[in-house]
């Protein structure tokens, strides 16, 4: 019923979104993704392959540097833990079907952990609930076979209904459809023991996110990223503890 209600007011709404659209595209900032190195080695420790992918988000837009974006924040904390070999692989406007089509197109490294950052160029789309559940599905199989994932962090969608740059009935309108696909988002992951969920529930105000009002300032990120850094060491640690198990098992 939620969502015959929306498709309602959606259409009935029709000529004041657009108009709005048509603003804030016009009135938004275009901001850069910020310089700083996407691939590297740091830290000490038992060896951990990471590959962050994503949107402008995962690419860092709102900060000044990759230190102090997402990939710098995560690798940063991972390293007092493990040595990281990372590598990032976003850009700016992707959608999940953009990061499938580019990740096809990449070498077939392998990496034991792989962190996914998307759902905002979905969401702008208003990409219906059961394309994103396919694409986020394929997506899923693809890091598995050609990058040979051992555990896929899925973040959450982000709550578009609390971004300052939005104004109203639009907000309200992204907002509904942005918990749609994370609800999706979730259930799946659910459904998949190699993947984990990072929820998105992060101060958003004017004074947390960036100068445009729509992307992560330096305070999301870094509540982000410890989420993140969290939900990988945990995961990582149960697999440990899983392989000494079976280890001793095979000994015994």
């Amino acid at each position: 019923m939620g969502l015959v209600l929306d498709v309602v007011a959606r259409t009935a709404l029709l000529p004041v979104l657009i108009a709005q659209a048509v603003s804030v595209r016009k009135k938004a900032m275009k901001l850069p993704e910020p310089p700083g190195a996407r691939r590297g080695q740091l830290g000490d420790g038992p060896d951990l392959k990471l590959l962050i992918v994503g949107d402008s988000s995962a690419a860092g837009v709102g900060v000044e540097t990759q230190q102090e974006a997402l990939s710098g924040q995560v690798t940063t904390q991972l390293a007092g833990t493990y040595c990281v070999d990372w590598c990032l692989v976003t850009r700016t406007g992707f959608t999940t079907r953009d990061t499938i089509r580019h990740l096809q197109g990449q070498n077939d490294k392998t990496y034991d952990v792989i962190v996914v950052a998307l759902g905002v160029n979905d969401v702008t789309r208003l990409l219906p609930l059961g394309l994103w559940r396919k694409q986020v599905e394929q997506l899923a199989g693809l890091l598995r076979v050609q990058f040979g994932a051992q555990h896929i962090c899925f973040s959450g969608v982000p709550p578009m209904g609390g971004f300052p740059l939005l104004p109203n009935p639009l907000r309200w309108v992204l907002g509904r459809h942005s918990i749609r696909l994370d609800q999706g988002l979730r259930r799946f992951v659910a459904a998949q023991p190699d993947c984990s969920y990072v929820a998105l529930d992060l101060p958003l105000d004017q004074s947390a996110m960036a100068i445009d009002g729509f992307h992560p300032g330096a305070q999301v990120y870094a509540a982000w990223a410890d989420r993140i850094s969290a939900a990988i060491i945990e995961r990582q640690s149960k697999d440990d503890l899983q392989r000494s198990g079976e280890i001793v098992s095979q000994v015994r």
